[in-house]
């Protein structure tokens, strides 16, 4: 297994307001707030994608105080990166100076779990000493802007964690099920000559309420899994790291769990739901501001498009 050695963040420069976003849509900061708990979102203006992903891996590899040149594998949880092709990951891996291995994957929101579960096997097979783990998404690239309801909700930025070999993972437990009509981006169509069915538009489609649905349910079901697979109770978890999402999500996911809101990390009012990358982003947050004590038990738990959930017990 593994444990966290570093951990990195990139937020974009450009910091977008609800008054801001009121605007250009029917829309306004009480209503925003009300509805999500979101006040301002960061967003990718004169900055790429990659250029946040690096930032951040940059910043956890000198965190971890190793150089690139000893990462065996990288894998960047996201939606899509700045090409169809090369990865993200390789882009990633090239501007850092490394010469490893490279993958991204994708799970939507939960893709930082399913990275881990993913490097959790490479330590098991002791084929990797050290590895980087990125969560990188520009939701903004991807909502609709001319849609209230799902675009005040999401922001871009990227985080990440070295990781290196111990026993810090205690249990770990990955969902899908194939959900399209809840929440889905169609892929662009491309310039095939034989292809004749109509373009969809390549924006972010959700049904709210179902998602609230699902999302409350999996958050607040999984901890108690992952709980219960590292044989610990509920009480013996110092912090809570949930995917940012929803304010409301949250709050009655943590009334279900019993476990006091003081132990869950919640910065959704400042960045929003930027996808993977919000629980390496929160990491980051809980490690540099000293709230993370040596020997500590986090729960982290997501859910996203898929329908996917991933949720996992980490000793820091």
């Amino acid at each position: 297994m593994f444990c966290i050695l570093g951990t990195g963040s990139c937020l974009p420069n450009k910091v977008v307001t609800n008054d801001e976003l009121s605007s250009f849509l029917d829309t306004n900061d009480e209503w925003i707030v009300k509805r999500t708990g979101i006040k301002t979102r960061h967003i990718c203006q004169n900055q790429s994608l990659t250029e946040i992903a690096v930032n951040a891996a940059l910043e956890a590899i000198d965190n971890a105080n190793i150089t690139p040149e000893e990462i065996d594998l990288i894998v960047c949880a996201t939606l899509r990166g700045d090409y169809i092709t090369p990865a993200l990951s390789c882009i990633v891996q090239k501007k850092i100076g490394a010469s490893c291995p490279a993958v991204d994957i994708n799970a939507a929101c939960s893709g930082f779990i399913y990275a881990l579960d993913v490097v959790a096997g490479y330590f098991a097979r002791k084929k990797v000493k050290k590895v980087l783990v990125i969560g990188a998404e520009s939701m903004s690239q991807l909502v609709d802007w001319e849609d209230r309801s799902t675009c005040v909700l999401f922001g871009d930025g990227a985080g990440a964690v070295v990781l290196g070999e111990g026993e810090n993972l205690l249990s770990i437990k990955l969902t899908a099920d194939g959900n399209v009509p809840v929440l889905n981006i169609p892929n662009v169509v491309g310039n095939g000559h034989f292809y004749s069915e109509i373009e969809n538009k390549t924006t972010l489609s959700m049904n709210g309420q179902e998602v609230y649905k699902f999302a409350v349910a999996a958050l607040s079901s999984d901890v108690a899994d992952v709980a219960q697979q590292a044989g610990i109770s509920l009480e013996q978890i110092d912090w809570v790291v949930p995917h940012q999402a929803n304010i409301r999500i949250i709050d009655t996911a943590q009334h279900k769990l019993g476990i006091p809101i003081e132990k869950f990390i919640v910065k959704i009012n400042e960045i929003g739901n930027i996808s993977a990358a919000s629980i390496p982003v929160l990491l980051d947050y809980g490690n540099k501001e000293g709230l993370f004590k040596k020997g500590n038990i986090l729960a982290l738990t997501a859910f996203g498009a898929g329908l996917t959930t991933g949720a996992c017990i980490i000793k820091w």
